[in-house]
Order: structure tokens, then C-alpha cells, then sequence
């Protein structure tokens, strides 16, 4: 059971479905910040301490996707984002503009607080080198600090979601090996996530966006075509 200081927003303007989520929610011991529209959802990221926002993407008032890039402008809470069957293209424009996983309509409750505990696991990983292990990795500007969990370029600090900063963590953690899509997602995502290769290629690019100096020739997360990705070693930079 989570600690109780866990607390989920919870957005959706399906009175039936926030009540269903809200109450399995509380059930599974976490504390719910329920949201009627986008606005509201928006107006508790400012004001409330948020572990996990959980987003329908057609709401009144802000959409799902207004509401994930204005709290992206602000906050790396992770950030679920609940879509329509058959709606690829909003879970990819979700992905892109900063959602951290997503959530299919209709869904069982089985699914949905799976969903939620896999993404706050995500936002708890504690990095091995931390523990006394390599301290720092440097490949030409890029610097990651494991023990302070920070990203920078060329000395200036980049902001990354917990999953981005996992995943690029991971990546060199294995400097010069390419790492097969299927490697990267169950490490980053977990081995229910295995085969969603779009998933993994919207949040590379999406890394790649923010540490990259020309993100369509990039220098540090090298793509192996039909393998998968890899940083180089930090003599070859």
C-alpha cells in the first residue's frame, strides 16, 4: 500500500469515471485531488504537491494536452494521459508534449491503478551508481550527476522527467553498447511495456530535444537501425 502522503489528480469530465477512479484510488491508499475540466486540473498543479496527475484528453474548459505542456512549463510531475481506443495519434501528441505513459478507454481497475503504480515506481528509481559506484558521466557537454540526479549542457542545468532522466541514465550506464528497444522499455517502463516501440521513440526524441545541439544529427543517443539506441563511450566523443 502507498504512504499516504501519495497524492493523484485526477481529471475527467465523466462524472461516472472520476467517481470510479477517484474511489479505487483512495481504496489503494493514496489521497485523490479530483478535477471536473482542464482549467481545474490545471489550477491544482499550481497550488497542490503532486505525485501524479492523471489526465483525460477531451475535457471542457483545457484539453488533456493544454493541460500536460502548461504543467510541463512548471513541474516534471509525471503525467498519465487517459485516450480513446484506437486514438494512436493522441497518445504519440500526448507523449510528445511531456505525458510520461498513457491509459486507453474503456480500461479495467486492474489496469488503471497498475498503470499509477508504474509510473510512481518510475519516479522513485534510485540510480545504482549513486551507492558509491561511478559518480558523474561526461560525453563532450553533456554531464549527468547520478548522485544529484541532474542533467546539464554545456553547464547549464536541463530539466528532464523522471522517466527521461531514467532512460538516458540508463543509456550511459552502457556507453558504447547498443541497447535493443525491447532492453530499454522494460528497464525504463517495465516488462508489460515490451513491443511498444512508439512509447520508447517519442521519448527519445523528445530527449533528444532537450540535450541535443541539433536533435536531427544527434551526437549523444545514436540510433542502431533496427536494433535500438546507444550513447557512445566518452573517449570516442
Amino acid at each position: 500500500m502507498p504512504a499516504k502522503q501519495t497524492t493523484v489528480l485526477v481529471a475527467d469530465d465523466d462524472p461516472q469515471l472520476l467517481r470510479l477512479m477517484t474511489r479505487n484510488l483512495e481504496l489503494a491508499g493514496y489521497t485523490v485531488v479530483p478535477a471536473v475540466d482542464g482549467a481545474e486540473a490545471l489550477q491544482a498543479a499550481e497550488t497542490t504537491l503532486l505525485d501524479l496527475m492523471i489526465l483525460d484528453v477531451m475535457m471542457p474548459r483545457m484539453d488533456g494536452f493544454t493541460v500536460c505542456q502548461r504543467v510541463r512549463e512548471f513541474s516534471n510531475v509525471p503525467i498519465i494521459i487517459v485516450t480513446a481506443r484506437g486514438k494512436d495519434q493522441d497518445k504519440v501528441r500526448g507523449l510528445d508534449l511531456g505525458a510520461d505513459d498513457y491509459l486507453t478507454k474503456p480500461f479495467s481497475v486492474e489496469e488503471f491503478l497498475a498503470r499509477a503504480r508504474a509510473v510512481l515506481r518510475r519516479t522513485q528509481y534510485v540510480d545504482e551508481s549513486a551507492r558509491g559506484g561511478q559518480a558523474t558521466f561526461t560525453l563532450g557537454k553533456l554531464t549527468i550527476d547520478f548522485a544529484a540526479y541532474t542533467v546539464s549542457v554545456d553547464g547549464e542545468e536541463i530539466a528532464l522527467t523522471p522517466v527521461e532522466y531514467k532512460l538516458l541514465a540508463y543509456l550511459a550506464h552502457n556507453a558504447g553498447r547498443v541497447l535493443t528497444q525491447d532492453q530499454l522499455l522494460e528497464h525504463v517502463w517495465g516488462d508489460a511495456y515490451l513491443g511498444e516501440s512508439h512509447l520508447l521513440q517519442v521519448s527519445v526524441n523528445r530527449l533528444r530535444r532537450k540535450i541535443e545541439p541539433d536533435p536531427t544529427h544527434p551526437l549523444y543517443i545514436q540510433t542502431r537501425v533496427g536494433v535500438g539506441y546507444m550513447l557512445p563511450r566518452p573517449n570516442a566523443a
